[in-house]
């Protein structure tokens, strides 16, 4: 074996090593986000009912530390939204798509891709309602990642 076979197997080993690691730390992430992601949960201020999502450990209102677990209905109204049409790696099978920016009805606004709707029927102040779906895949064998995404309420109501 060369000194140059030697150093392709290296950089092929160090490469997928990199990648490996990156898709663990990854998968890691996506399962501290597990409660969020699949129940949008966020928090609520004790002290004064303030609500945020994500999830803050310092209420931006009244500065108090005092926050509990809030679990968000899912529904509200479409706040903004725009068509990608050039994804982030790991996206590019999903182009293009939606990503709005929802209020929901207790207050925050929550940013998430648009799905099962026709981009030129979206219309601000569309009711809007949060479902579980595939963010990405890692491979065709791989961990399959869900999380909330957001489409409009059937019936508008």
């Amino acid at each position: 074996m060369s000194q140059t076979d030697c150093s392709i197997g290296v950089w092929l080993i160090g490469s997928l090593g990199n990648w490996l690691i990156g898709v663990i730390m990854d998968l890691a992430r996506n399962w501290r986000l597990k409660d969020q992601r699949y129940r949008l949960e966020g928090t609520v201020c004790a002290e004064c009912g303030a609500k945020f999502f994500p999830p803050r450990q310092v209420c931006a209102e009244c500065k108090s530390t005092n926050l509990r677990p809030h679990e968000f209905d899912g529904h509200g109204e479409l706040f903004s939204f725009t068509t990608l049409r050039s994804a982030p790696l790991g996206y590019e099978d999903q182009l293009p798509y939606v990503v709005g920016m929802v209020k929901l009805d207790e207050g925050p606004i929550v940013e998430a891709q648009i799905t099962d709707a026709n981009p030129d029927a979206l219309k601000i102040g569309q009711r809007m309602e949060m479902v579980t779906r595939k963010l990405r895949a890692y491979g065709d064998d791989g961990v399959i990642v869900y999380g909330y995404k957001f489409r409009p309420v059937a019936n508008g109501n």
